[in-house]
């Protein structure tokens, strides 16, 4: 069964890791290393069963495959989850041994933070292997990814704006922000700076009154950020947040965002072309993180952020080549950005 799992989608490896004597049940998953090593996050979290947990890291480790390539890394696509409670059942010796995991596979997968894994628990991985990046505070780190994330949407939605209204000005244009993490509250300084109309929601007052107090933005209820009629939709906070009920509501000719797993399903997607929108697919505009991460040498300690924002400033041209392709091809802006890390894999197998 695991093997037809594995299969159907060109997966190379599954390793599960077990140690008892120290509470660790981990999976790692290496979808592809075709471009380069298999770079991905490690996610703590308390998943309800085994099966969940192999459902998530095999989804996790295909999309940074396909963020990686179509963002034009040399890297292929890798996650990895500790089945755990991270608020209880996290110890330094289980991250250890889950280090040692690691380092057997000899650079074949580079770890990194997710949920549940910050900087000092990879601190404690890096004991065992030199395979980690993105490690916040140490000399040569990228730091924190949120900044250049933003960085990526923004331009992206510049892309969407020129294809869709015929200017790449964000200036006057009406914007409805879902959610106020990190990655928008960065996002937010490009759009107001701009002159752009932000309306905006989130579950946590803190983050509301952080956003308003430095950009005075209109804030909503979450249950009505649907409903508000805008330019661009921008769904930056859980995913699947475009689904069968939500698409209806949403008034607006944009939907660019910095959350993963943006569409509930694929046919979002081609409703979404049907009804004339245009979606930018969002493992291609969120990279700005990975692109970050990938300049980034742990072995020197250095960090070229310059370089960094420049490759991030590119995903302006990539939403563009989607967006272009998608017109040609009469297909939806998923498939074809699907298409295009798909050809440069198989070009790189050739």
């Amino acid at each position: 069964m695991i093997f037809d799992k594995i299969q159907s989608d060109g997966f190379e490896q599954l390793v599960y890791c077990n140690d008892p004597q120290v509470g660790l049940k981990a999976i790692i998953s290496i979808h592809s290393s075709v471009l380069g090593p298999a770079v991905g996050g490690c996610r703590m979290w308390n998943y309800t069963t085994e099966e969940e947990a192999l459902v998530d890291v095999l989804r996790l480790s295909k999309g940074m495959t396909y963020k990686a390539a179509i963002s034009g890394l040399n890297w292929g696509g890798g996650k990895a989850v500790i089945l755990g409670d991270p608020k209880a059942d996290k110890n330094p010796k289980m991250l250890e041994r889950y280090g040692e995991f690691v380092n057997r596979l000899g650079g074949h997968y580079v770890t990194a933070k997710d949920v549940g894994i910050g900087a000092d628990d990879l601190r404690t991985i890096k004991k065992k292997t030199s395979h980690v990046l993105g490690i916040e505070g140490d000399v040569g780190s990228s730091g924190d990814p949120s900044p250049l994330t933003a960085w990526g949407v923004y331009n992206g939605m510049k892309a969407c704006a020129q294809f869709a209204f015929k200017s790449s000005s964000l200036k006057g244009t009406k914007i409805a922000l879902q959610g106020l993490g990190s990655v928008s509250y960065y996002l937010l300084e490009h759009l107001v700076a701009e002159g752009a109309q932000v309306v905006a929601c989130d579950i946590d007052k803190g983050m509301i009154d952080r956003a308003v107090k430095k950009y005075g933005i209109e804030v909503v209820a979450p249950e009505t950020i649907y409903d508000v009629k805008c330019d661009i939709f921008s769904p930056s906070a859980l995913g699947a947040s475009v689904s069968a009920q939500t698409l209806p509501r949403i008034k607006a000719k944009v939907v660019a965002g910095a959350a993963n797993n943006q569409l509930a399903t694929p046919e979002q997607g081609f409703e979404m072309q049907r009804l004339g929108m245009i979606y930018a697919p969002d493992y291609a505009i969120n990279a700005g993180g990975l692109i970050n991460i990938y300049y980034e040498d742990s072995a020197r300690g250095v960090y070229s952020r310059a370089r960094a924002e420049e490759h991030v400033g590119k995903i302006y041209q990539t939403i563009t080549t989607i967006l272009e392709r998608s017109r040609d091809e009469r297909l939806p802006t998923h498939v074809i950005a699907d298409r295009i890390a798909e050809e440069r894999i198989l070009k790189a197998r050739i």
